[in-house]
């Protein structure tokens, strides 16, 4: 299943950029960054994808849960893919909160978005490792 990253800003820093394609690259391919100037407008037409969107509401997962999540949704067999929503500076609009599927927080800390674009890139590839019981986590 394709997983896709959007946010509603650009990743400016060469070193987040690089970090991501890293993990975009040990994904072959299926993980997909996608940087926007509206988060609502990409999103407003998708029925087949599950919206799960960063909030500090969010339900905090350790990698074991996040990882059995995208398998959770992988195995319901209605979506064709996942998308992950990270607002820019101001947070996500409650019009596009509303259409979230499941709120999820990486922490209780705040992270600059191009931050968490690459913490939940490797937590993405970390699940990947962990549901396909190869080394990485642990």
């Amino acid at each position: 299943m394709n997983i896709k990253i959007i946010l509603e800003a650009k990743l400016k820093e060469s070193f987040y950029k690089e970090g991501f394609l890293e993990y975009q690259k040990r994904l072959s391919g299926r993980l997909e960054l996608i940087e926007t100037n509206s988060i609502y407008d990409y999103i407003k037409d998708k029925k087949n994808s599950y919206i799960i969107t960063l909030e500090l509401e969010g339900k905090q997962l350790d990698s074991i849960s996040f990882a059995n999540k995208i398998k959770e949704i992988e195995c319901e067999g209605f979506y064709n893919e996942i998308l992950f929503l990270i607002g820019g500076a101001q947070g996500l609009d409650n019009t596009t909160r509303n259409k979230s599927d499941f709120k999820l927080s990486l922490s209780k800390l705040t992270f600059l978005h191009q931050e968490a674009v690459l913490i939940l890139g490797e937590q993405i590839y970390r699940a990947h490792k962990i549901l396909n019981k190869e080394p990485y986590h642990k």
